[in-house]
Order: structure tokens, then C-alpha cells, then sequence
């Protein structure tokens, strides 16, 4: 059985869109997602499936939170070879002084557009940096994250609301837990 890397988009920050993981787990359990992993509080789940459409397989999750919690957060699924091939393709991988706790992952629905990826790239959001490659935004926030140059508001206009961040140390876990789920099967 595959198994998937399931990312929530805005699940238990500030106070909103409270979901407890032993809640999200018995959710995901329900739909006979099986061996159902969490990872932090915010929204990362890894399950094995059968389900191949991974469209219906999101839907299927949102519309259950929504019934459960009273709110339907976005859902993107990645499976263990596109989580490695996020991982091979950071671009900062290479440079020296890169704090990975200060690099951030954005994930993508689908590849953007022309007119979205030049409107990302033609914003000055200098020290920081930004690339696209695939279906990931990599952002690097030499100051942290705390203040950002870079408008979020900004970047959901260009986006809309069908992505969701994760930072480098999450990003490499949750490659790190699937596998580990993996190789349980």
C-alpha cells in the first residue's frame, strides 16, 4: 500500500481551526487510511492507502474535517518519491551558512502558471529569497520568519488559497516518518 504525506493548510495557529491530532488521526482512520502517523501539531499526517486518486482522496479528508471540526482546511498529499525529490531539489542545499531552521517549503496543488511564477519572482522581498521549482516554492528568511519582508497576503492574491508552508527540519521528518511507515508494510 502507498504510502501518502498529508499537509492541513492553516490547522491550530493563533487559536483557529483547533483539530487535536488524536482527533485528526481517528478521522483519518475512518476513512480506512491505515497506520495513521502525526507529526507536530499543525496539520501533518502520513497513512498508507489504496486510494490511487489522490484528488478525491483530499476531498474526501476536507469534507470529513468540515462535517467533524466545522472547517475545511486545504489538503495537499505528496507521496514518499515526490517528498524525496523535494528534498533533492532545495536549492540552498549546495550554499554554505544556510540555518535550515530558517528555510521554508511552500507546497504547491499544482505547477504555477507563467504569469503567477513571474509575479513571485518580480517581488522585492530581498534578503530573503525566493525560488519555484515543480510544484514547491523554496523561501529562504536569513532574518527568521518573525518579520518577514515577504507579504503572506501577498503571495495568497498570486496563489490563491491552495498551498501550504512547512519548514526545512518538518520537511525532512515527515520524509524521514513515511519511509519509516514504509518499510513497517
Amino acid at each position: 500500500m502507498p504510502v501518502l504525506v498529508c499537509m492541513l493548510r492553516g490547522v491550530n495557529i493563533g487559536g483557529h481551526h483547533k483539530i487535536r491530532m488524536d482527533d485528526l488521526r481517528a478521522l483519518c482512520a475512518s476513512l480506512k487510511l491505515a497506520g495513521v502517523h502525526t507529526h507536530l501539531q499543525s496539520g501533518n499526517v502520513i497513512f498508507r492507502t489504496e486510494e490511487r486518486n489522490l484528488s478525491a482522496l483530499a476531498g474526501k479528508i476536507q469534507a470529513s474535517i468540515g462535517s467533524k471540526c466545522g472547517f475545511r482546511p486545504e489538503i495537499l498529499l505528496r507521496t514518499i518519491p515526490e517528498m524525496r525529490q523535494v528534498i533533492s531539489r532545495n536549492p540552498f542545499a549546495q550554499r554554505k551558512g544556510i540555518d535550515p531552521s530558517k528555510l521554508a517549503v511552500v507546497f504547491l496543488e499544482h505547477q504555477l502558471a507563467v504569469p503567477a511564477r513571474q509575479a513571485l519572482l518580480q517581488m522585492d522581498i530581498a534578503p530573503e529569497e525566493l525560488h519555484v521549482i515543480g510544484r514547491q516554492l523554496y523561501i529562504y528568511f536569513p532574518n527568521g520568519q518573525a518579520r518577514p519582508k515577504l507579504s503572506w497576503s501577498r503571495v495568497e492574491k498570486i496563489l490563491g488559497p491552495r498551498f501550504t508552508g512547512r519548514n526545512w527540519n518538518t520537511v525532512t521528518k515527515l520524509l524521514e516518518l513515511s519511509q519509516s511507515l514504509h518499510s513497517t508494510e
